[in-house]
């Protein structure tokens, strides 16, 4: 749930911040956490490849178990966490023989709560099994796309994808981009929806705050001068002048397909997903 500040000064007027009460505790595990530097949008080379990315607060690094492949061991939830390099909440599971592990919180999952990975494993939130042990209809985060290596989609705050049918050493599944495709029945998902579904809906209300999480200002093309992108120059303000818009390498902006033509994950897809009119 999202908290609405009081309009106490400008910055304050509209902003809005997630509701953090849900979280147990402020430190994290000190064995699950590192130190890592952050590339801030910049090569080995020191060159700029990721434009608008710099500075923010410093952050640990949390280990997160994407592949929870500890099979028929009962965990216990024993803290709900923020962490500050993703958009969902975490969860710090305890094993029955000791071992501590960090994973993806599901959206209902509270402290005390038990989770399992297993073939046959209760159909209960948070609960880890193969997909072909998953019936149709119920949603799932935290997807493998090739068994044994971890999940790798829909993983973000909020996200999940649908079960729509299992057939041939394949299951159908329903992105959160409404494409429909097909992956390894035999590939692990956790059942549920992630955590912190309302982040997406975060008002920052002021410019310092977007330089805390290291998001740097983005200036208009057309308030350039021409040197530096294809819309700028001119007197006052006017149109781009092209048919199209332009990124600042002269490409095209919007509506362009950049995904391979023969990519070999094109036969796995069912319906596309629908591109936004522009």
């Amino acid at each position: 749930m999202l908290k609405r500040l009081k309009p106490t000064t400008p910055g304050q007027r509209g902003r809005t911040v997630v509701d953090y009460s849900v979280l147990t505790v402020k430190n994290p595990e000190k064995s699950l956490t590192s130190g890592f530097k952050r590339r801030k949008g910049r090569a080995t080379s020191g060159r700029i490849t990721v434009r608008h990315k710099g500075g923010g607060n410093k952050r640990l690094y949390r280990e997160i178990d994407f592949k929870q492949d500890k099979f028929d061991v009962p965990a216990k939830v024993t803290t709900l966490e923020y962490d500050p390099n993703r958009s969902a909440f975490i969860a710090l599971l305890t094993y029955a023989d000791g071992d501590k592990r960090y994973v993806i919180a599901e959206k209902s999952i509270k402290v005390g709560d038990e989770v399992i990975t297993s073939e046959k494993a209760p159909l209960k939130e948070g609960n880890r099994m193969p997909l072909k042990n998953i019936p149709v209809g119920y949603f799932v985060h935290n997807i493998e796309l090739q068994p044994n290596k971890g999940g790798q989609i829909t993983r973000s705050a909020g996200s999940s994808a649908q079960v729509m049918a299992n057939e041939k050493g394949y299951t159908q599944l329903l992105m959160p981009s409404k494409e429909i495709r097909k992956v390894l029945d035999s590939c692990l998902a956790t059942i549920g929806i992630v955590s912190n579904t309302e982040y997406a809906l975060v008002n920052h209300g002021k410019a310092g705050r977007s330089r805390w999480v290291g998001k740097r200002p983005t200036v208009r093309g057309s308030a350039m001068n021409p040197v530096d992108h294809p819309h700028g120059g001119g007197e006052g303000r006017q149109g781009i002048g092209m048919k199209y818009p332009k990124t600042p390498w002269g490409k095209h902006a919007l509506g362009k397909k950049t995904r391979k033509k023969h990519n070999p994950s094109n036969k796995l897809i069912i319906r596309r997903r629908v591109s936004k009119k522009r």
